[in-house]
């Protein structure tokens, strides 16, 4: 049975917007654990347009699932990382112009030598590492090499699609994904866009351990309270 892992970003999102105190996204971060989730996932940016070091520090403290912090590869990301010291740590490419992150690292380039070394570092921190990549078998392999133990595959493509063949071309390209990295010993989380509407075929691809979904929840739960937001995900996933 998949898991859900909760990104509350978008709750610090609203704080930050009028740099107040709430709303709180580690109060968030409970109220998604008591709905079920069996994570919580934040991304530190650079820029700290929304998480900040205090939220992580106190999420660490609290939250009784697992916290699955997603960072890029600045020197500055990996010290918080083994300070902290997440149950997984997801390298993302990160983008100061980006609204959110655009794609999946690019693993094609010739040089990728301090990608291999950040997770030298974290797996020397005994944290596990995952990979946010593009659903090819390209990617996979590489990432494989380099010596990830989860993939994340980025189901953008997959969410953006406007026809039904559009929607099945993206779903072949994760299933195969995910099935080609559990063959090589990697566990296999999925995410962005995903919603209520296109959950549950990705759902169907049992290779799948987690689905980490932020924007989709945290926008439901500003009608409906984050508990229920999280619990109807998760009969979604579940079901």
């Amino acid at each position: 049975m998949p898991r859900l892992s909760v990104n509350v970003d978008h709750i610090a999102t609203l704080r930050e917007a009028r740099r107040s105190k709430e709303p709180d996204p580690v109060t968030a971060a409970l109220l998604a654990e008591l709905g079920g989730a069996k994570g919580i996932t934040v991304h530190l940016r650079e820029d700290r347009r929304h998480i900040q070091e205090r939220d992580l520090e106190l999420l660490r403290e609290v939250i009784k699932t697992k916290l699955d912090l997603e960072m890029g590869l600045s020197e500055g990301a990996v010290k918080i990382a083994l300070r902290i010291h997440p149950e997984l740590a997801t390298l993302v490419p990160e983008k100061r112009e980006e609204v959110t992150t655009e794609g999946g690292l690019d693993l094609s380039k010739p040089n990728l030598s301090r990608l291999e070394e950040v997770i030298s570092l974290l797996h020397e921190g005994k944290i596990l590492v995952s990979l946010f990549i593009n659903p090819t078998p390209d990617s996979v392999k590489k990432a494989h090499k380099l010596g990830a133990d989860f993939v994340e595959l980025h189901t953008g493509l997959y969410a953006e699609a406007k026809n039904p063949l559009e929607v099945s071309t993206e779903i072949e390209k994760i299933a195969g994904a995910a099935i080609l990295a559990k063959k090589l010993g990697m566990g296999v989380n999925a995410g962005h866009g995903l919603n209520y509407q296109n959950v549950e075929k990705v759902c169907l691809i049992r290779e799948i351990e987690e689905f980490s979904i932020g924007h989709s929840i945290i926008a439901r739960a500003c009608l409906v309270g984050i508990r229920e937001a999280v619990q109807e995900m998760i009969r979604l996933i579940e079901q």
